[in-house]
């Protein structure tokens, strides 16, 4: 990535801390905890017995690949030039360690095909192990966008000649950070940048009882509070703040009427915090939140339903273990 592209990540960040700390209450985004060190964290996390979302997606798309592959990319009539226009473009927005991209470029390998995939993260360290783990497959060229969603999108976007159909990837239960009509609004940009009948592969948390979220989002090993208390280092390290990381606890807790588990750093003592990057001084009073992610989880039902008022229509949904991947054709 260029520097001057690291400058204006740095200066959104600046900004997104100034506006959020001044909310009520305080705020931080949640695409911000994925920084090299806070990406390793969550990599660990995902293997943490007590969350099971990876474990239950990875299941799912290993039995369900090559069903994916075959809508995305139908088998060859005859062979020729034409045989280009079937190359898939696979764009994944967050993209994590990709593990979970492989098994579908794998099965469109198993099933004789090539294609082009566009790995979209904030974190260049997820970028990184992405491209190492897709890099022993010779039928796929990568390439890799550290911007936001949104941004990366419309780059992959740009990149697409031809009829070649696209497959747009929100997996990990990604589409649980946004709230319901953040969520709508999200997949309409998903919806906005694809032609017809080009696809999206949606992964949803379902519901489940209180004591198994409980467990995921505060494990006893104290990895999910370390991932959470990392973003203040962050801050510290890019912002020149000087958050006193030993004086903020971790806070998990479900909201039912919401339906989502929210993650919140709680001020132990009354503190003034200094960010001079982002020219923000600011006091905690204790006991006050910073509230660091939500994650929404959805009824059966309803992952279908939002996926409908984006203009996709559900083609195939596939669960286990509460957890929810959907295949969705741009109508």
């Amino acid at each position: 990535m260029s520097t001057r592209s690291s400058e204006r990540l740095i200066a959104d960040f600046a900004t997104d801390v100034k506006r959020d700390l001044a909310l009520a209450p305080k705020q931080l985004q949640s695409k911000y905890l994925y920084d090299a060190l806070g990406s390793s964290l969550f990599e660990a996390i995902c293997r943490l017995p007590w969350y099971r979302i990876t474990r239950a997606e990875q299941r799912l798309l290993e039995r369900h690949a090559p069903a994916i592959v075959a809508r995305l990319c139908p088998p060859r009539r005859h062979s020729g030039p034409a045989d280009d226009d079937r190359v898939p473009l696979i764009v994944e927005l967050g993209c994590g360690s990709g593990e979970k991209i492989v098994i579908l470029s794998e099965a469109l390998q198993a099933a004789g095909g090539r294609g082009r995939v566009h790995l979209i993260d904030i974190s260049s360290q997820a970028l990184e192990q992405s491209e190492r783990t897709l890099g022993r497959l010779r039928h796929i060229s990568v390439v890799g966008h550290r911007e936001t969603y949104e941004v990366g999108l419309r780059q992959a976007a740009a990149a697409r000649d031809g009829n070649h159909p696209v497959l747009v990837l929100l997996l990990g239960s990604n589409i649980g950070n946004f709230d319901v009509p953040a969520a709508h609004e999200f997949l309409c940009a998903i919806r906005s940048a694809l032609r017809p009948g080009d696809a999206l592969l949606l992964g949803a948390d379902l519901v489940k009882p209180e004591r198994d979220l409980q467990l995921a989002y505060d494990d006893p090993l104290g990895v999910t509070a370390a991932f959470n208390r990392n973003l203040l280092v962050r801050v510290n390290r890019e912002l020149g703040a000087d958050f006193d990381v030993t004086a903020f606890s971790h806070r998990a807790l479900w909201n039912a009427g919401a339906s989502r588990v929210e993650m919140h750093l709680v001020s132990d003592v009354r503190q003034l915090v200094r960010v001079p990057a982002a020219d923000l001084e600011i006091t905690f009073d204790a006991g006050e939140t910073i509230w660091t992610e939500s994650s929404y989880k959805y009824e059966y039902d309803a992952v279908r339903t939002i996926l409908g008022r984006a203009a996709f229509d559900p083609v195939e949904t596939w669960t286990a273990q509460t957890f929810a991947l959907t295949l969705a054709q741009a109508r």
